[in-house]
């Protein structure tokens, strides 16, 4: 019987779905401790004349007696924009210097730790009602503190999933994990709801105690490689044989004395496990592009996470916990979109393609949204899905199957140390969209909601534009001009 030469095969399966099935989870938890502050935002600023009063309190301000200093001023809109933007500045920060330690520091740790101070900096955010502290620059600083731990997340992610999976079809599966990030804001959402209205600490403490809990996980049971448990590493290329990775069981042999080999052979294997510079990533070609393109998707994206919820709660008149729901509706059509993006462009073959495509029926989308979106139940849902996957799907393709198409770019030979600082130079990018998206949101929100989704939809249109030249060049490529066709 041949049973001798197959478990091989059905061991390494079992722990790809297990390493897919691990980032995902930790992945959520990531989203789901960052995404508490948009629910709370609106409980801790509310329209203080339709709560009843308590009959003890003799306070003489009857407009702002229920909010929570200091966000009874009335610049709380700016106040709550900087506790947004000191998350995401330095998370936009903290995103490029990530990839270069993700590249030199072991993924388990790498990530155990980041998981686990994203878990003390969540609950210090929420120790701040417990503790009765009313400085905002308390609450902006422990954001910060989180924005920086917290890019510990994506390139880990990315590099650890990239180390199990080969080039091939990424896009359909990639789809259904990086629907993560919505689970964790559906998730993040729900939990803080809860308890926002009764005592919004926990909004904050229980998202932290979890994402801490999964940092222990990733100790645990985090496999960095498949040489780690004596599995072959995927193919990046068909053609391309590196026959000293595939007979080592573990590739760390080879490269931690080369001087035993003639130099000769261990030389273009060193070059494989190189770290990549930063000006050498930046000359990949698409990387620019990308990079930002993703910077106007993730603008609009992060705008509808962080103000959908205040914006709900303003026009529709929901009370927070009803609006906070209402959002995830956002992230629901999300995953759809995600999914759906990645089923189109694996049949397609074109990613610039189907991420152009959806940003420009996106547009028009988003300012119908904003016209008929408050008439009734039934439109706000309607819209929110459509709205969600329009605006996730192309946001989705760009971060996983681009960063990790392009991290195994012919010019980079397989090179998975350098899927790191790809990953982190473009999400880097995104990140700054990220941070400027609900800045300029908090900024152009008092002029009325209307230049706000003015603002969306011309983020939408540029990131079409950027992404023209790949169009130009699938679409060439579909038409028999393939450029694959020559060598």
């Amino acid at each position: 019987s041949n049973s001798e030469v197959k478990p091989a095969f059905p061991l390494q399966e079992m722990y790809r779905g297990f390493t897919l099935f691990l980032t995902f989870l930790f992945y959520t938890s990531y989203h789901l401790s960052r995404k508490p502050i948009s629910i709370v935002k609106s409980e801790l600023h509310r329209n203080c004349s339709t709560v009843i009063r308590p009959p003890n309190l003799n306070g003489t301000n009857n407009e702002t007696w229920c909010d929570w200093a200091p966000f009874d001023q009335d610049n709380y809109q700016t106040l709550f924009g900087a506790v947004d933007n000191s998350f995401l500045v330095a998370y936009a920060i903290g995103m490029f210097i990530s990839g270069i330690f993700g590249e030199r520091v072991p993924l388990r740790y790498y990530l155990t730790t980041g998981m686990l101070l994203s878990g003390v900096f969540t609950c210090l955010f929420g120790l701040g009602f417990y503790w009765n502290i009313h400085s905002i620059w308390y609450y902006a600083f422990v954001q910060a503190m989180n924005g920086l731990v917290q890019t510990t997340g994506w390139p880990a992610v990315v590099a650890c999933v990239g180390n199990w999976f080969g080039k091939g079809k990424r896009g359909f599966i990639m789809g259904v994990w990086n629907s993560h990030t919505s689970v964790g804001n559906i998730l993040g959402s729900l939990i803080a709801g809860l308890f926002v209205s009764s005592a919004w600490g926990m909004s904050f403490i229980v998202p932290g105690v979890i994402i801490a809990s999964t940092g222990v996980l990733c100790f645990f049971f985090l496999v960095e490689r498949p040489e780690d448990v004596g599995c072959s590493p995927p193919q990046h290329h068909d053609d391309e044989k590196e026959p000293l990775l595939q007979n080592s069981s573990s590739n760390e042999e080879i490269f931690s004395s080369p001087d035993q080999y003639n130099s000769i052979s261990s030389e273009p294997d060193l070059e494989q496990t190189q770290a990549i510079s930063f000006c050498g990533a930046l000359r990949i070609p698409g990387v620019v592009e990308f990079s930002l393109c993703l910077l106007f998707a993730k603008l609009v994206s992060y705008t509808f996470l962080y103000w959908l919820p205040l914006y709900i709660s303003n026009v529709a008149h929901f009370d927070p916990k009803a609006a906070g729901d209402m959002s995830t509706l956002f992230d629901v059509g999300g995953i759809v979109g995600g999914i759906v993006a990645g089923l189109v462009s694996d049949q397609i073959g074109g990613r610039a393609f189907t991420c152009c495509v959806m940003l420009i029926v996106a547009a028009p989308m988003l300012f119908l949204y904003n016209y008929i979106g408050q008439y009734s139940l039934a439109t706000t849902i309607g819209m929110l899905l459509v709205c969600g996957a329009l605006v996730n799907g192309p946001y989705a393709l760009i971060t996983t199957a681009v960063s990790a198409d392009l991290g195994t770019h012919e010019s980079l030979k397989g090179n998975s140390r350098a899927l790191s600082t790809v990953t982190a130079i473009i999400d880097g990018t995104g990140s700054i969209g990220a941070a400027l998206g609900p800045l300029l949101a908090g900024l152009i929100s008092p002029t009325g909601w209307n230049n706000v989704f003015f603002m969306l939809i011309t983020a939408d249109i540029l990131a079409c534009l950027l992404l023209s030249r790949l169009v130009y060049k699938e679409v060439r490529g579909w038409c028999g001009h393939s450029p694959r066709q020559r060598g």
